[in-house]
């Protein structure tokens, strides 16, 4: 059984090495009322009772093992009572190739599962939150996309566009309907072409992958979400592991294009438990309800609880200030206060996401979205980790093209939804290996520069302890740039600038004294706008007083710029760098 983490929390998964089934009864009830109806699990072979199993919502209570579930009881279990209105139900499946044999398949199929098609789609609720809401249903015809299924979700994609509604869609299929043949494969420009019209309004998308999600529908509307969730150990992948083994004879690893396998490849942004379902769907959709502005902060939150505790005060007084050289070794302390410290300390609710959705997730980046007292804002910092294992989990902070890529895909969907961007930067730079280099960390590196130079959103960034190279300054294009106290920020590392110009790395101190590195140095060249004090230094004790001080004053960096436009934010972003 293998451990995953969503949300800052831990649930166990399986790693299915059977195919999904549904539940299915072990046998007839010999006396109605008194025998248990029971099913056998598909995964671990054990005998189940049926009703503990639809409570437990279709998971197995012995080995965590995923049955698939109907349309009508997915709707059930994640959206308000009764508050489900079909959509499009009058939109059947015809036989445009006139296969033979087709017409009296789907009738029968109709008739076994009560579906006139393969989608179920309409409106509902999420306690409360209005939604488009989709659930392909596996029993038609294998879930897969003939014209009906894509004619449902295009029309119904279109309507919530008009309605200004967000879209959730529950993916489930082996992939395009073979008897539709070339018509079918239409659905997949045609149902992307819709959700692109959909993201232009600046409306939300969200898929859920269950098992399976294959072939065409994995190439069209699978996989085009601002956010992508998927069930534990679910099957998603283009071609099926069947398809692959049969048409090139290659042997598949163990896992291979499971849920996990995707989030470790950078494809899914979450992997949620169907308990925890309905409450993260929930919480997508209230993050992402429409606003106006970037101060829509909670009224009840006071201002005057930012300032720093009177130990605090204390400490900082008695804390003489730092040499050059004492603060390139304070900030490489592996018990520094981080990214993940601040966001925790000073932002409600953060939800993280994954993947750069082209080839890893990169874990030297963390990112998501949060609330900066009821203002939602997208968070992204550098994870170095806080120990030596935590360290090399994290390749010590030094980002690859993945992570880069990752953070620029969450900047572009904050500019998309209205959201500020604040960013945490901690790196000795990026990460400088040989896959770094085949997978274009310059090229990547080069492209958050480009775009991070004109999004229409305010950015903040704040330099937290190094700031090294080109690294660090492809998370901190901002509109203002803030530096802790003993944190540095420079064009290398100070042993690689006497190695270079010295020919010396000996001379390393003497370099971090001539380079200008502190934040005090970098304030007077006009390079930053802000200096945090660390009342000392940037450890736990100092975490609630450094995070209050840095909550006043991003709130106060939104406020100056709530009644900017877009054109004047990135105005004011671009004369920054301009005048270096």
């Amino acid at each position: 059984m293998k451990q995953i983490n969503l949300f800052g929390k831990k649930y166990a998964t399986v790693n299915k090495s059977k195919e999904s089934a549904e539940v299915k009864t072990a046998g007839k009830e010999t006396a109605k009322d008194s025998a248990p109806e029971m099913l056998t699990c598909p995964s671990c072979g054990k005998e189940l009772f049926k009703q503990r199993v639809v409570k437990g919502k279709y998971v197995c209570y012995e080995c965590g093992y995923y049955f698939r579930v109907r349309a009508k009881n997915r709707i059930k279990m994640v959206t308000d009572s009764m508050s489900f209105e079909p959509w499009l139900e009058e939109v059947q499946g015809n036989n445009p190739l006139q296969f033979e044999g087709y017409e009296d398949k789907l009738k029968q199929v109709q008739e076994k599962t009560g579906l006139t098609e393969g989608v179920l789609i309409g409106e509902a609720s999420i306690y409360g939150e209005k939604t488009v809401l989709g659930v392909i249903d596996a029993r038609f015809f294998m879930g897969s996309m003939g014209y009906a299924v894509g004619e449902r979700i295009t029309a119904a994609v279109e309507r919530a566009t008009e309605k200004k509604l967000p879209v959730i869609l529950f993916c489930c299929s082996g992939g395009a309907r073979m008897q539709e043949g070339i018509v079918s494969l239409m659905q997949m420009a045609k149902t992307s072409a819709a959700l692109k019209k959909h993201s232009e309004a600046g409306l939300l998308y969200v898929p859920v992958l269950t098992d399976p999600t294959t072939g065409g529908v994995t190439a069209s509307f699978a996989m085009l979400g601002d956010i992508i969730l998927a069930e534990p150990g679910a099957l998603i992948g283009f071609a099926g592991p069947r398809v692959i083994e049969q048409t090139i004879g290659q042997k598949l690893p163990e896992g291979f294009q499971r849920a996990e396998f995707q989030l470790e490849h950078g494809f899914v942004d979450a992997i949620v438990t169907r308990d925890q379902l309905k409450m993260t769907l929930y919480q997508i959709l209230k993050m992402h309800r429409p606003v106006k502005g970037f101060t829509n902060f909670d009224p009840l939150r006071d201002d005057d609880i930012y300032e720093p505790t009177e130990l605090m005060k204390e400490r900082a007084v008695k804390t003489n200030p730092l040499l050059a050289w004492d603060k390139v070794k304070e900030v490489r302390q592996v018990k520094r206060l981080g990214a993940v410290e601040y966001i925790n300390a000073i932002f409600d609710d953060f939800m993280e996401f994954h993947g750069d959705r082209a080839y890893r997730d990169d874990p030297a980046i963390i990112g998501g979205v949060a609330y900066l007292d009821g203002q939602p804002v997208t968070v992204i910092g550098v994870n170095k980790g806080r120990d030596l294992q935590a360290c090399m989990d994290h390749n010590y902070g030094m980002p690859s093209p993945e992570g880069y890529r990752k953070a620029l895909r969450l900047m572009k969907q904050a500019e998309k939804f209205g959201r500020p961007i604040i960013t945490f930067v901690n790196t000795s730079g990026a990460y400088p290996g040989l896959e770094a280099e085949q997978n274009g960390q310059g090229e990547a590196i080069a492209r958050n520069l480009y775009e991070m130079s004109g999004l229409k959103v305010p950015v903040l960034c704040l330099m937290i302890g190094e700031g090294g190279s080109g690294g660090a300054l492809a998370l901190a294009v901002g509109n203002e740039v803030w530096m802790m106290e003993n944190a540095t920020y420079a064009i290398l590392s100070p042993e690689g600038f006497a190695s270079i110009l010295w020919k010396d790395g000996s001379r390393a101190k003497e370099a971090a004294d001539v380079m200008h590195i502190t934040a005090q140095d970098l304030k007077t060249l006009g390079i930053i706008e802000d200096i945090i004090p660390e009342y000392g230094t940037a450890d736990d004790d100092a975490l609630t007083s450094i995070a209050n001080y840095m909550k006043g004053n991003m709130k106060a960096f939104l406020k100056k710029r709530e009644t900017m436009t877009e054109e004047e934010l990135r105005e004011e972003r671009y004369g920054r760098f301009r005048k270096f």
